[in-house]
């Protein structure tokens, strides 16, 4: 089972600047379990200290925010596509 996983490019640095990872799994908790496994730091800047996804960090699967499936335990099977999409935030008044 191979998950493709969009890495932005602020978090490049931490994955040897790859843009797309592969991965298994079966939840999108393992998901992230297995970018710390293989890259080590980028948990943190996904999750809080308590597991939950960061305020500002936006998770896809499939083009639909986990915040409206089951979050972390949002299914992922074969051929899906985990997007990392950091918010932006601010501009000119």
């Amino acid at each position: 089972m191979s998950i493709a996983v969009r890495i932005p490019t602020p978090l490049q640095k931490l994955t040897g600047d790859q843009g797309e990872i592969q991965l298994d799994g079966e939840k999108l908790s393992e998901i992230i379990d297995g970018l710390e496994k293989e890259y080590p730091g980028i948990k943190d800047r996904l999750c809080e200290e308590s597991g939950k996804l960061r305020r500002f960090v936006n998770i896809y699967v499939n083009e639909e925010d986990v915040r409206f499936l089951d979050g972390l335990d949002t299914p992922v099977k074969d051929g899906d596509e985990v997007s990392i999409v950091p918010a932006i935030a601010g501009g000119a008044a």
